[in-house]
């Protein structure tokens, strides 16, 4: 989405605003499609950020401040297990980007796309959810760091966590 097809609609803002680290693709496999089309269906004013960058807030803040709050997801897939292979060896592609470019998303992209939406509108409520947050809703031993890490809701500062 964007300003254009916001005024295109008549819409000045959006009551929701879902980040995901998908590309947008309108289809019953994507689950942030079917999430933005409930949505929709309810009566809300949706918006999608798929992919942003995540190197500042400006991705974030494009669509303007959402009146209810930010959904956030990784994707349709854990974005650690989407980077690297069980061995730990970065992965060459990614199944959920255009052209199967790999990097189109962080590591732990759940808790940096909420750190960005906090930046961009401080204040705005943040919900995570998909695969990434409902795995690390709790304390949970990290494969990558040998660590054991806490809740997503405390990594990502969020205001909620979703199962599903």
């Amino acid at each position: 989405m964007s300003r254009e097809e916001m005024r295109a609609r008549g819409w000045d803002e959006l009551d929701v605003i879902i980040v995901s680290g998908d590309a947008y693709v309108d289809h019953p496999s994507f689950a942030m499609a079917i999430l933005g089309r409930s949505l929709e269906a309810a009566g809300f004013r949706v918006g999608i950020i798929a992919q942003p960058s995540w190197s500042s807030a400006d991705d974030f803040a494009r669509l303007g401040r959402p009146r209810l709050f930010f959904g956030v997801s990784a994707g349709n897939m854990d974005s650690m297990i989407n980077h690297y292979t069980a061995n730990r060896k970065p992965r060459s592609d990614d199944a959920y980007s255009p052209g199967g470019r790999a990097g189109s998303r962080p590591d732990r992209a759940t808790a940096v796309y909420a750190q960005r939406c906090r930046e961009a509108f401080p204040g705005v409520p943040v919900v995570a959810g998909g695969v990434e947050a409902s795995l690390r809703r709790i304390a949970h031993y990290d494969y990558w760091s040998d660590t054991v890490k806490p809740s997503v809701l405390v990594s990502s500062k969020a205001d909620l966590v979703v199962f599903g």
